[in-house]
C-alpha cells in the first residue's frame, strides 16, 4: 500500500520516481489532497485535477480487489486441502477408493461423451413428432388402382381402455415385462441380453425395452450401430419424461409395423383375421405379439407354421412372467389361431415411406385425409424387389453381400420403383433415399462432363501413367496404364490416373458445382480421391442425376407422385400445374457427347453385362475401396435406374464389381421395363459429338428376326478373358530364320515366345 501511496502522490505533487518522497507522502499530517480539502490549496487546481483522482482511484480499487481475490482463493484452496487431506486413505484401504474415485471420473466422462454424441437426436423432437397420426393417406399407382396406405386416423386408433387384456399382457410378457417399473431402459433385461448373445455369439435377444422402440419408430432408422442405439437410449428418457406409461404403451401399439404393409395392433387384426381388434382371443393376441421381433418372418398370411410356433413362444412367455398359469394357455397351444388367406404382401412399402414423406412436406397443413395418385408401376416395382431377392439367394453368399438398393424412373424423374432393402419386414431402413455409400466410379461422369464443358472432346488424347498429389498414388484397377489413348477409351475402362488428371485440370470445386446443379442433395467432400467416387451419395440422387444425360440436358428431381386430393375431392396438389418447368444443367452439346461415352461402356466397357438385347443402353459401373460397395448406373431412351450392392455394416464383399450383380440387376429388370413399349432413343447417342449435337437415331425393331446378335454370358466373359490375355502377351519372336517347310519348327518358334 505504501507504493500506492507514493504513486498517488507522483501524480498530484508532480514528485518523479527517483527523487525523494514528498514529505507529506512520507508521513506529514496534512496531504495534498488534505490540504486541499481543508482550504490550503488553490481551489481551481484541484478542481482540474479530480477527473484524474477519480481515475486513479478506480484503479487502486481494482488492484486491490483483485489482490484480496486472488489471496482468498489460495487460501480456501489450501484450506480445501488441508480438509481434504483429514480424508486421506492409506494402507490396505486406498485402492478401492482409489478404483472408485477412478470409475466415477470416467463414468462423468463417458457421460459427457454419449450426451455429445444424443445431442442431433434431439432435432427430432422440435418437430411435431405426433403429427403423423394426423395424416391419412390412400395411396394409387400410376394407373389409378390402390396399392396402400399411410398414417392412422384418430378414429381408427383403439383406446388402450378397449384394448383386449389378453393382447397387452402378450405384448409386455414379449417386448417388455418391467415396463412399468424401469425409467424407459430395462438395465436388467439389456445385461440379460447381452449375456445371452456374448454366449450364444450371435445376436440372439435385443434389450431394447418398449418405450426405446417406440423412440427408434418415431425419431430414428433401423441401422444397428452404435450411434442409433445411443441415441434410442437418450431419446427413451425423452419419452419417459414427456409421456405417461399408458401413452407409450398407446403409441407402441399404434405404430409398430405388423408386417403385410400394416401398422399398429387394430390394422393388423383387420387385415390378418377380418375382425376387429376388440374381438380377438388369446391365440390370435398371442400371433400379432410374435410380429413385433420380426413381421415378415413370422407373418401368418406368409409362413403359417412360423407364425404358430412363434405364438407358442409368447404363451410360454406369458406364462413365465406370471400374467397366466398353464392351463389358461392351454387352450390357445391345442388351437391356434388361422388366418384369412390372403396372398403374399407385394404392397411396395419403401416407395411407400418415401411417397408419405413427400406428401408431408407438400401438404403441412390443412385437411390431412388424402388420396395420392403416384408414380409406381406395380409391375415394374414387383420385378425389381425379385430381382434384388433373386441376386442376393442365389449369388449373396458368394460374394458374401446381403443388402442392395433400386431405383427406376422415367427421364424426368417420375420414380416408376423404389427398392430400400432386401425384406421390409426385417428393416424398415431405407438404402434406397437414406444410406449414405460411396459411388466409386459411377462418380466419374461428373469428372468427365466438367471436362466435357471445359474444352474436352470424346477424341481427346489423353495420358493414362502413374501420378502422385503428394504421398497419393492412385492406381488403375489391374495395375496396368495404357498410356496416351482417347477419352473415350480412358471412360470405357474406368481409368483412375486419367480421372484424376482431368479433375486437377478442370479443378475438384467445379466437379462439386456440377454434380450438386445435376441433382446429387449430400455434402461432397472436396479431398484428393473425390475423382474416384470418395464421397457419400443415395441411389435416389444418383438415379435423379443420370437422369440429366437421359432427357437431354435437364434437371430431373425425382418424384413420387403427380396428384393430390383431398377428403373433399378437391385438388390441393398437381404437378403439371404446380411444378415449374425444368431448368437445363448441361448443353445439349456436352449431352451428346457424355451420352455417346456412357454408350460405349456397356458395349465393349466394364459395363457388358448390363446390356440389353436390340435396345441402346448407356451408364457406368463402380466399385470403391475394398468392394465394399458396387453399383452401376445406366439408362435408356426410357428409363434410368440406379442399383447398389453391399453391407449395412460397411464390411467388404467378396471382390464383388459394378459389373457383376449390379448390372445383372439392372439387365433384368430393365429388360422387363421395355416389354411392349414404344422404345425411344438416347439423344444424341448415333456417334461422338466434338462438332455439336447429333439427330438421335430410331432405335432397332423389336422383331426378333432383326435383332442384333446377343451372345451368351459364358461367351462374353471367354472373349473377355481372350482379350486381356492378347493384350498382355509378349510380341513373337520373329521367323526369320526358320524354314516354312518345316510345320514343326514353326511351332517351336512361335512357342519361345509365349509366356
Amino acid at each position: 500500500m505504501r507504493k500506492l501511496q507514493h504513486r498517488i502522490a507522483a501524480w498530484i505533487g508532480g514528485w518523479k520516481p527517483g527523487a525523494n518522497p514528498p514529505a507529506d507522502a512520507a508521513g506529514d499530517p496534512a496531504s495534498p489532497v488534505e490540504k486541499a480539502a481543508q482550504g490550503d490549496a488553490p481551489a481551481s487546481p484541484a478542481r482540474a485535477k479530480s477527473p484524474r483522482l477519480r481515475l486513479i482511484e478506480i484503479d487502486a480499487f481494482i488492484d486491490s480487489a483483485l489482490y484480496r481475490i486472488w489471496t482468498g482463493l489460495k487460501d480456501g484452496a489450501e484450506a480445501l486441502s488441508r480438509f481434504a487431506r483429514r480424508f486421506r486413505m492409506t494402507g490396505w484401504r486406498r485402492a478401492p477408493f482409489e478404483i472408485l474415485g477412478d470409475g466415477l471420473t470416467m463414468a462423468v466422462g463417458g457421460g459427457i461423451v454419449m450426451l455429445t454424441l444424443a445431442l442431433p437426436a434431439f432435432d427430432a423432437t422440435k418437430q411435431d413428432w405426433l403429427a403423423q397420426s394426423d395424416y391419412s393417406v390412400t395411396f394409387l399407382d400410376r394407373y389409378g388402382a390402390e396399392i396402400g396406405k399411410r398414417g392412422v386416423r384418430h378414429s381408427e386408433s383403439v383406446p388402450l381402455e378397449e384394448m383386449p387384456d389378453s393382447l397387452i399382457k402378450a405384448t409386455l410378457a414379449t417386448e417388455d415385462r418391467r415396463f412399468y417399473t424401469h425409467f424407459g431402459i430395462d438395465i436388467i433385461g439389456t445385461a440379460r441380453a447381452l449375456m445371452e448373445n456374448l454366449r450364444n455369439d450371435a445376436v440372439r435377444q435385443g434389450g431394447s425395452s418398449i418405450t426405446q422402440q417406440l423412440a427408434k419408430n418415431l425419431f430414428l432408422s433401423n441401422e444397428r450401430t452404435l450411434d442409433r442405439k445411443i441415441k434410442e437410449a437418450f431419446l427413451a428418457l425423452y419419452l419417459e419424461s414427456n409421456l405417461s406409461k399408458h401413452d407409450i404403451l398407446q403409441l407402441y401399439l399404434d405404430r409398430a409395423y405388423m408386417g403385410g404393409g400394416n401398422f399398429g395392433a387394430a390394422a393388423a387384426a383387420e387385415f390378418y383375421f377380418g375382425k376387429k381388434v376388440t374381438d380377438i382371443n388369446l391365440a390370435e393376441a398371442a400371433m400379432l405379439s410374435g410380429l413385433y421381433k420380426a413381421p415378415a418372418r413370422y407373418a401368418p398370411h406368409i409362413n403359417l407354421p412360423a407364425a404358430r410356433a412363434r405364438a407358442n413362444d409368447v404363451l410360454t412367455n406369458m406364462v413365465q412372467a406370471g400374467f397366466m398359469t398353464e392351463g389358461q394357455v392351454m387352450g390357445a397351444r391345442r388351437k391356434p389361431a388361422d388366418v384369412v388367406r390372403k396372398a403374399a404382401d407385394t404392397a411396395p412399402d419403401y416407395f411407400l415411406d418415401w411417397a408419405f414423406d413427400e406428401v408431408k412436406k407438400q401438404v403441412p397443413d390443412g385437411d390431412r385425409s388424402l388420396i395420392v395418385r403416384s408414380t409406381v408401376d406395380v409391375n415394374i416395382q414387383k420385378t425389381a424387389d425379385e430381382a434384388i431377392e433373386s441376386a442376393l439367394r442365389d449369388s449373396g453368399e458368394r460374394y458374401r453381400v446381403s443388402q442392395a438398393a433400386m431405383v427406376v424412373a422415367e427421364p424426368d424423374g417420375a420414380v416408376r420403383a423404389l427398392v430400400g432393402g432386401r425384406d421390409y419386414g426385417e428393416s424398415q431402413f431405407n438404402r434406397a433415399t437414406d444410406a449414405l455409400r460411396q459411388p466409386g466410379s459411377s462418380f466419374k461422369p461428373f469428372v468427365y462432363t466438367a471436362a466435357l464443358q471445359h474444352g474436352y472432346t470424346p477424341k481427346s488424347i489423353v495420358v493414362d501413367a502413374p501420378i502422385s498429389i503428394g504421398n497419393w498414388s492412385p492406381k488403375n484397377y489391374g495395375g496396368r496404364y495404357m498410356g496416351s489413348i482417347q477419352l473415350t477409351t480412358a471412360l470405357i475402362h474406368s481409368l483412375n490416373t486419367v480421372a484424376v488428371r482431368l479433375a486437377g485440370a478442370v479443378g475438384r470445386p467445379t466437379i462439386i458445382d456440377l454434380a450438386h446443379r445435376m441433382g446429387i442433395t449430400t455434402n461432397i467432400i472436396n479431398s484428393k480421391s473425390l475423382p474416384l467416387g470418395a464421397t457419400d451419395v443415395r441411389v435416389l440422387d444418383m438415379t435423379g442425376a443420370y437422369a440429366v444425360f437421359a432427357n437431354g440436358g435437364l434437371k430431373a428431381t425425382p418424384y413420387a407422385f403427380t396428384q393430390i386430393l383431398n377428403s373433399q375431392g378437391q385438388v390441393v396438389f398437381d404437378r403439371k400445374r404446380d411444378v415449374p418447368p425444368p431448368e437445363r444443367v448441361l448443353d445439349e452439346k456436352t449431352v451428346g457427347m457424355m451420352d455417346y461415352m456412357l454408350g460405349q461402356v456397356p458395349e465393349r466397357g466394364t459395363g457388358r453385362a448390363a446390356k440389353l438385347q436390340g435396345i441402346k443402353t448407356a451408364g457406368k459401373t463402380g466399385t470403391t475401396n475394398a468392394y465394399r460397395d458396387a453399383w452401376f448406373m445406366g439408362f435408356t431412351g426410357n428409363y434410368v435406374g440406379g442399383v447398389w450392392f453391399g453391407n449395412d455394416d460397411f464390411t467388404s464383399t467378396n471382390k464383388m464389381t459394378g459389373g457383376s450383380l449390379p448390372a445383372q440387376t439392372w439387365n433384368r429388370v430393365m429388360t422387363y421395363a421395355h416389354n411392349g413399349i414404344e422404345l425411344k432413343p438416347i439423344p444424341y447417342i448415333d456417334e461422338p459429338a466434338s462438332d455439336g449435337p447429333r439427330p438421335a437415331p430410331a432405335i432397332a425393331s423389336t422383331d426378333a428376326d432383326q435383332r442384333p446378335l446377343s451372345l451368351s454370358a459364358r461367351t462374353t466373359e471367354r472373349l473377355i478373358a481372350l482379350e486381356k490375355l492378347l493384350e498382355t502377351a509378349p510380341p513373337l519372336k520373329p521367323l526369320n530364320a526358320v524354314s516354312f517347310d518345316s510345320g514343326e519348327a514353326i511351332r517351336a518358334a512361335a512357342l519361345e515366345g509365349t509366356p
